[in-house]
């Protein structure tokens, strides 16, 4: 093998960069290019589920899904992602990091959905200082996602953070970190037993009046994270990038090269998403080892927050930051607390969760928080959460 190291382009933060992008500030995106799923399928949302790591029935079982309140299967909140996770955009040349994303939810997704996407550019911050890179900008967007009755099912507040390649290596802020873990079998075992143990709520209503301030939900292990996971989510549609091959892919790079870069090994184009699979991809943006992906992590704290909540609580809103990566070999734990307990103002049953998600070197790799709508004995089961928004959907399509 080659002990060539991979290129990538070099972007910087001219000042003519910096203003070509203030003037798309506002500027609505064309998604049309960049979606994946359109359409909540049986095996759109199997895929999905088995991509994230999954197992609730509800998103999996038609039988059970029918003796549900939806009626059928439906897709789990996170499974909007794999329509359109994002587009490619602006700072030529430098590098992008999926870095947060606030999520509100609407409507269900049921078996056969047609879901619109929409993307907006609504601003930048910066250029400011980084530890990891020397200089950042931070990317805001916003994705709407409507279904084929033109209501608005989800929303997603976007950020992406833009560093320097060259900076980044240079500083080689995470070089330390000694990758592959060097876990013993008894630790994996010890982990598996933890992975296997997860326990999903399911029809087992949760009433609102039976949570207290400070309950803890029960932890959702995920790792060690392997290459098959991260195909896995590829293959779920969680991947940003257009993911081709061959003539397709080439033609491309031919139009984009920054998008792509030689691979010394192999010879081959790869794209710049190769960074969660590809070594040489990672060292070239700074970092020792491949990775995951923001929306993939942020999908295994919905998992953790709808095992939770069971098959009639609604969640209403999810906030995760994504603050350090989540490295191949990693594993991570990811436990909640309910912090507050309250009716909203629109009359629903609440309560709000702060979530962490800690990797083996105690790091809090993914803080965030939640907002779950629940059943209340006080309430018709006509008024719980999903009863609202099923038969809203119901009573506006006859």
């Amino acid at each position: 093998m080659s002990a060539a190291k991979a290129k990538m382009a070099e972007g910087e933060f001219t000042p003519e960069l910096i203003e070509e992008m203030k003037s798309k500030r506002g500027l609505k995106l064309r998604a049309e290019n960049h979606v994946f799923n359109e359409e909540a399928t049986k095996g759109a949302i199997r895929r999905f589920v088995d991509g994230i790591g999954d197992s609730n029935p509800l998103y999996r079982d038609e039988a059970y899904g029918k003796g549900t309140r939806y009626g059928t299967i439906i897709a789990p909140p996170s499974w909007v992602f794999s329509v359109l996770a994002g587009i490619q955009f602006g700072w030529r040349g430098l590098a992008g990091f999926h870095s947060a994303s606030e999520m509100e939810f609407y409507r269900p997704i049921r078996l056969n959905d047609k879901i619109r996407p929409e993307e907006t550019f609504l601003d930048f911050e910066g250029p400011k200082p980084s530890t990891f890179a020397g200089r950042m900008v931070w990317d805001y967007f916003e994705d709407k996602y409507f279904n084929q009755e033109q209501e608005l099912a989800a929303k997603v507040i976007r950020l992406v953070i833009r560093t320097e390649r060259k900076a980044a290596r240079k500083k080689g802020k995470y070089k330390k970190i000694e990758l592959p873990h060097p876990w013993t079998e008894e630790e994996l075992r010890e982990i598996e037993e933890e992975v296997l143990s997860e326990e999903i709520r399911g029809p087992n209503t949760r009433y609102w009046e039976d949570v207290e301030v400070g309950d803890e939900l029960k932890p959702v292990v995920k790792g060690p994270l392997g290459l098959t996971d991260i195909v896995s989510m590829c293959v779920a549609g969680l991947a940003p990038a257009k993911l081709m091959a061959h003539g397709v892919a080439l033609r491309e790079y031919k139009k984009k090269p920054a998008w792509a870069f030689r691979d010394t090994n192999t010879f081959a184009l790869e794209p710049i998403y190769a960074v969660h699979y590809n070594i040489q991809a990672a060292n070239a943006m700074g970092l020792p080892y491949p990775y995951d992906v923001g929306t993939q992590r942020h999908c295994w704290q919905i998992n953790l927050l709808t095992n939770w909540m069971g098959d009639e609580g609604w969640l209403k809103k999810s906030r995760a930051e994504y603050r350090r990566f989540v490295y191949l070999s990693d594993v991570v734990w990811l436990r909640g607390k309910v912090v507050k307990k309250y009716k909203d103002g629109d009359g629903e049953y609440c309560v709000d969760i702060e979530t962490h998600s800690l990797n083996q070197r105690g790091e809090d790799v993914m803080p965030g928080t939640a907002t779950i709508c629940l059943p209340s004995r006080d309430l018709a089961q006509s008024e719980w959460p999903v009863s609202r928004r099923v038969c809203k959907a119901q009573n506006q399509n006859q």
